[in-house]
């Protein structure tokens, strides 16, 4: 095949085309694609656990543990909480999840679905078409309860069909809420309901075998007299004893309870919340374990009639969803809708339980995010949960919460909740890895607070200073709360604004107040702006800091102040050099310290790209009405920056440009934004979300042409799952970028711009200088000595016995050499090689020379000398020279033409001057050749005199 000619295309038409617009813009984002979500474990939803043993294994089950994420799943590893499988995202939220060997079902919407390793296999429908709430895999039989609690589904799974084999229908009254299979009873099921009641159902009859009142659950034998309100079970768990259960009821109270006799055994009661499960441990110690709406564990001492063993307040910072003992071992597995999974072991039956080992997360949505150092591996994460997370991009396991010290011990002293002694929520943080080895290199400014809190990422804890605002402040001066930090480059100093307008700098490693800056007054052309009489001017102190920033030199530091002010002050003489007013107030500042940009967020819904050396204003970005800025991040380049505000929509602006080149709307508003150092990550949080969502920059993996687009092209996008893009998906979403976002090919380049131009072959010169001298190159490349035949044999070669050593030398067996005959050579002197087909063909049809040329360009120099040394006949001389003098005459491939006439001529010159044809050819060739080489020196004059004038005139 013929090459096509590298980076170019040749047009069909010599005419030029007009710019088209592009008839319509893709509905999807063209430069972030939806990458993966981090930080999420479980939620609501309780876990399954599946423990498997095997054959001569020593360290005890295996023990896997199925959590559910909303509309996915994940299937974790119990021995060091190690991530397995993360199931594909479905249509509607997860609702229940069973394990069934290596089967995973879960129940979506109106369906059940199985997975295995992570792929769909099958799914059951609900033929009502209304949503599954609870189901069991019983046997071969598959029982699921409607929404509404009205009736129960039963499939039969051995069968290929796997249709509905019977629907139960509950009597009104009866709302079920879940189903229970009781040890050894056969075809047999309880099923709990919303008003308290429990009944006995035989799936194969499809009859009600026994009906548990809500007052018989809950009263004791002795004490049938005393009548309570109904209260909706909760718990249903089976106890080590057969005909034994645990039942949960909102209200805080538990029974023991004897099926076969129909008789409560004992009952427990919890206070401050509802009970949420109940597990009974297996390794023979009665102990009941309970947990509540309110995040308690409790252990109840079975042989001692129920009594507390235990019980760990605030096991988790929100309601318990699920418990559940591991079979044989003291470990108790507990989850919480604080989005965390935790293992508690139990040394000793009196023993306190503590924490062996958890995975956890945000349990409230992060507000605030930014990458830490320079790899773009790491993210550090603030929540209205009240603590500060280090995120790892690559590997979930490797993310932890910051220590804010031993708080339990305090929680526990003070008899006060874990959560009410946590530092207030983070408004704002700054950090610098450079000196992350030393001492402290992270800040952070917490709400309504004066002090200002250091981090030691290296120890994952909090540092060992506190700096506070208003130590050095006047005892009359009103003392503000820290609105913003900065980390100076160097990682030497820490800087705070508040809200007082003062600035304080520390410094990092002694915790040393150095430096102090006051923005002063308020200028006169803010109170012009705002028109504010000289009675209403605001003071000094009422000048609240709303960013803070230093350059990457430490030469000066710049902060934004609540009423639209920038304000540079020197950095070592604490100077205010220069006020720029704003038109409106700021709210939020960024700076890109290796380009000296700086973004400030106007409350005019407006972005201002300050240059820090020249101080103006270079860009405005608008970004809409329709709502507030949030957030700003700037790419390692300077080249974009991507703006979240109220209206769900992430916009990335060029800032050469000053144009919009990407609009994305997320379901839900987006809170916080952080670009990769690595310009391969954009990180967003969102108000509905505990976890932290990764979008991929896909102009880092295919040539993305970016074009202004309006406020009208936005496109819509669905928030990253757990599972993160398949790979085949990827794939299939960088092809149909490349063909989507070519940009409109307004002007190809034709293969000739003009018919009184030289066109060159795009060619290297070295392949035509190649040819020319390649009899040289190959006298020079000739080895100098013949090879030399080895002295001894190798020792490895098999000898022949006898006496005398020799050595047993296999012959080849030579094949077969068929006999060169007369016949034979005539037919190898008649072919002809594909040279010599493309000359015959160019000679009778000129149209054919454009395929004759590149053949010949496709070829190596040494291909190229062979097939003109194969040119020995008169036809294919005359041929050759033609096709010469064609291709002179249409102005192409000039070098490329007298490379071959140079090599032709040096071989066949003999030949063609002793012909009296091909003499003809050759004086009609050398017209042409001194016609068009004279037309062509006299262009490069032309060209050097023009080039000349033009430079002697400047």
């Amino acid at each position: 095949m013929i090459e096509t000619r590298p980076r170019k295309r040749i047009r069909s038409s010599t005419k030029r085309k007009r710019a088209t617009s592009p008839t319509h813009l893709p509905r999807v984002p063209l430069l972030f694609a939806p990458f993966r979500a981090l930080g999420l474990i479980t939620n609501h939803i309780p876990f399954y656990v599946q423990t498997r043993s095997y054959k001569g294994a020593t360290e005890g089950p295996r023990i896997h543990i199925l959590t559910c994420l909303g509309r996915s799943w994940a299937l974790w590893e119990g021995g060091k909480m190690g991530l397995l499988f993360v199931g594909p995202e479905v249509q509607d939220p997860i609702s229940c999840l069973v394990m069934d060997g290596d089967a995973v079902w879960a129940a979506s919407g109106a369906h059940v679905i199985k997975y295995l390793r992570g792929k769909e296999v099958s799914r059951l429908s609900n033929p009502l078409r209304t949503p599954l709430a609870f189901f069991i895999i019983f046997g071969s039989q598959l029982l699921a309860l409607t929404e509404d609690g009205g009736r129960m589904l039963i499939w039969e799974l051995s069968t290929n069909e796997r249709a509905l084999s019977a629907t139960i229908q509950f009597d009104i009254g009866f709302t079920a809420t879940s189903i229970h299979h009781p040890a050894t009873y056969l075809n047999k099921v309880l099923v709990a309901s919303n008003e308290g009641d429990m009944q006995l159902w035989n799936i194969r009859t499809q009859t009600c075998i026994h009906k548990f009142s809500n007052s018989q659950l809950r009263t004791l034998p002795s004490q049938e007299h005393m009548t309570s309100l109904p209260s909706p079970i909760t718990a249903l768990t089976q106890s080590p004893a057969i005909d034994v259960v645990g039942v949960g009821f909102m209200s805080g109270e538990i029974s023991v309870y004897d099926v076969r006799a129909d008789e409560r055994l004992m009952r427990m009661y919890m206070d401050n919340g509802g009970i949420k499960a109940l597990s009974f441990r297996s390794d023979g110690h009665p102990i009941l374990a309970s947990a509540s709406s309110s995040g308690h564990i409790a252990l109840w001492d079975l042989d001692s009639g129920g009594r507390l063993l235990h019980l760990i307040r605030g096991a988790h910072d929100g309601a318990v969803s699920a418990l559940e003992w591991v079979p044989g071992q003291p470990v108790l597995i507990s989850s919480g809708e604080d989005n965390s999974v935790k293992q508690w072991l139990y040394e000793s039956p009196t023993a306190v339980p503590r924490l062996l080992k958890f995975r956890s997360g945000h349990h409230a949505p992060p507000h605030l995010i930014r990458f830490y150092g320079e790899d773009g591996k790491q993210l550090l994460s603030a929540s209205a949960d009240r603590t500060l997370r280090y995120v790892s991009v690559v590997r979930d396991s490797r993310s932890y919460e910051m220590s804010q010290g031993s708080l339990v011990r305090k929680a526990t002293t003070l008899s006060k909740p874990l959560a009410s002694l946590k530092f207030p929520p983070i408004t704002s943080i700054s950090c610098s890895s450079t000196r992350s080895k030393d001492w402290d290199d992270v800040l952070t400014a917490h709400a309504d607070e004066m002090c200002v809190r250091s981090w030691t990422v290296l120890n994952k804890r909090v540092g060992k200073h506190t700096f506070n605002s208003a130590e050095s402040s006047k005892r009359k001066s009103p003392s503000g709360v820290v609105k913003c930090v900065c980390v100076t480059a160097c990682g030497n100093f820490g800087l705070a604004g508040s809200s007082t307008g003062e600035i304080h700098m520390w410094n990092m490693q002694s915790g040393l107040k150095r430096k102090s800056f006051k923005v002063g007054p308020c200028p006169q052309a803010v109170i012009d702006r705002v028109g504010l009489s000289s009675m209403t001017k605001p003071k000094a102190s009422e000048r609240a800091i709303t960013g803070l920033v230093s350059d990457a030199l430490n030469r000066v530091v710049i902060a934004t102040t609540s009423d639209g002010t920038v304000n540079f002050f020197d950095f070592h003489a604490c100077t205010l050099d220069q006020v720029m007013v704003l038109p409106t107030s700021a709210s939020l500042m960024m700076l890109q310290r290796d380009s000296g940009l700086l973004a400030v967020v106007c409350d005019d819904m407006a972005v201002r790209i300050i240059d820090i050396e020249t101080r103006r204003i270079v860009r405005e970005l608008v970004c809409g009405d329709h709502g507030r800025i949030l957030d700003i991040a700037f790419s390692s380049d300077s080249r974009w920056i991507v703006v979240t505000s109220l209206d769900s929509v992430i916009r990335t602006f060029d800032i050469p440009t000053g144009q919009l080149i990407n609009a994305f709307r997320t379901p839900s508003v987006a809170t916080s934004v952080a670009f990769s150092p690595t310009n391969d990550f954009l990180a967003t949080t969102h108000v509905d979300s505990v976890g932290i969502f990764l979008w991929a920059n896909r102009s880092q993996y295919s040539e993305v042409a970016f074009r202004a687009i309006s406020e009208d092209d936005i496109a819509e996008a669905a928030l990253p799952s757990m599972q993160g893009s398949e790979e085949d998906e990827a794939l299939e979403a960088l092809e149909a970028l490349g063909v989507e976002d070519k940009p409109t090919d307004v002007f190809s380049t034709p293969s000739q711009l003009d018919g009184d131009l030289v066109t060159l072959t795009l060619l290297p010169r070295a392949r035509w200088q190649t040819l020319l001298n390649l009899e040289v190159i190959q006298q020079r490349n000739k080895p100098k000595e013949p090879p030399k035949k080895p002295e001894h044999a190798p020792f490895f070669l098999p000898t022949l016995p006898g006496v005398e050593h020799r050595f047993a030398i296999e012959e080849k067996k030579q094949e077969t050499q068929e006999k060169h005959t007369r016949r034979l050579d005539k037919i190898a002197a008649n072919s002809r090689s594909v040279l010599q087909k493309l000359l015959a063909e160019s000679d009778k049809d000129s149209g054919l020379d454009d395929a004759l040329f590149d053949y010949i360009k496709s070829l190596s120099p040494a291909a190229i000398d062979l097939e003109l040394r194969s040119l020995v006949s008169f036809n294919n001389l005359q041929q050759f020279l033609r096709a010469i003098k064609r291709r002179l005459q249409s102005h192409l491939d000039f070098e490329a033409v007298q490379a071959l006439q140079n090599v032709v001529l040096r071989l066949h010159a003999d030949v063609i001057i002793e012909n009296e044809d091909l003499r003809a050819e050759l004086e009609e060739l050398l017209k042409i050749q001194k016609k068009e080489s004279g037309r062509v020196l006299d262009l490069l004059a032309s060209s050097l005199g023009t080039l000349g004038f033009v430079r002697d005139a400047q």
